[in-house]
């Protein structure tokens, strides 16, 4: 039998991991997120789960629908979407309000550009930032939950950022610390992200460099690094947001260039703006230059000769 040799075209690597299957993974990854907010502040956060994802489903299956393309809402992409951006809502929320954010994340943002793998910023991420710009009040009042010190009420000063040293490492690591429903309970998002680790559906890069970045700049700044880890979204943020595969880098040394970039954004925005939180704000700015860093950091191909300088 004579032997033939294929020539094709990259990749040469196959894998059996799909769309469903890893978002199914970030989902179990986010359960005990997700569990930990119904435990910290009750019923309404599984409420507002629900709303949330229910929201995104339907206006991905209505927008797909209207656009005349195929359905894409067995991909869980859309469930995914509904549950980060839920869980970066507060509690006490009105509905309708979340429902508007579900819009933007799925139509404006998703949808509009082409739909899952075409969208230039996490969509839950923009939708959260529309919503702080719009609805600031609703978005930055936290209820009094059931762990909550005794004497904190309903103030958009009540979060540890914007009281620092008000909270220990274990409340913070704990979840009994007022906030958006996903981002109180630090050992809840570790556990999460360990286990995305394990199952290889996220590099431990962009997390580790980020919290790592974040925590020098903290001392940089004269700052508690540990208060500031544990503290607000960074860990959500770091570990569910930063490492989304359409928004990110794919190069090893892009994903160290973008997450240095989201730790020193963070706690820049964190220390001098006129808001105590930079999470999303600094993840959505280096979503915007991810390009350029692929550009930069992208591997020449083997025996590629450099141009000189004017040679078209």
């Amino acid at each position: 039998m004579e032997n033939k040799l294929y020539v094709s075209s990259s990749p040469h690597l196959s894998s059996n991991a799909s769309t469903r299957r890893i978002m199914l993974d970030v989902i179990i990854a986010l359960l005990p997120t997700s569990v930990a907010a119904c435990i910290i502040f009750g019923m309404r956060s599984l409420v507002l789960i629900g709303v949330c994802v229910a929201s995104c489903v339907l206006c991905e299956y209505i927008a797909r629908k209207i656009m005349k393309r195929d359905t894409t809402i067995g991909d869980l992409s859309a469930v995914v979407t509904g549950l980060l951006l839920a869980l970066n809502l507060p509690v006490n929320i009105n509905p309708l309000i979340a429902v508007f954010g579900c819009i933007v994340a799925i139509v404006a943002v998703k949808q509009l550009f082409g739909g899952i793998g075409m969208n230039f910023v996490n969509p839950a991420l923009a939708a959260r930032i529309v919503l702080l710009v719009s609805f600031p009040n609703d978005m930055m009042t936290y209820p009094k939950a059931f762990f909550y010190k005794e004497g904190v009420d309903a103030l958009t000063s009540a979060t540890p950022l914007s009281d620092i040293g008000s909270y220990s490492y274990i409340e913070l690591f704990l979840g009994k610390c007022p906030g958006c429903i996903g981002e109180v309970c630090a050992a809840a998002l570790i556990l999460g992200g360990i286990y995305l680790v394990i199952r290889k559906v996220i590099s431990p890069v962009i997390p580790v460099v980020y919290v790592g970045v974040a925590a020098l700049m903290t001392l940089v700044v004269g700052g508690d690094p540990l208060y500031q880890i544990l503290s607000g979204g960074l860990l959500l943020g770091a570990i569910f947001m930063a490492t989304d595969y359409t928004t990110s880098p794919i190069t090893f040394s892009g994903k160290i260039i973008f997450a240095a970039g989201c730790g020193i954004l963070t706690i820049l925005l964190r220390t001098y703006s006129n808001m105590p939180e930079g999470v999303s704000f600094s993840i959505l700015l280096m979503n915007v230059l991810v390009p350029h860093i692929e550009n930069l950091t992208t591997p020449k191909s083997l025996g590629t000769v450099k141009k000189a300088k004017g040679e078209k």
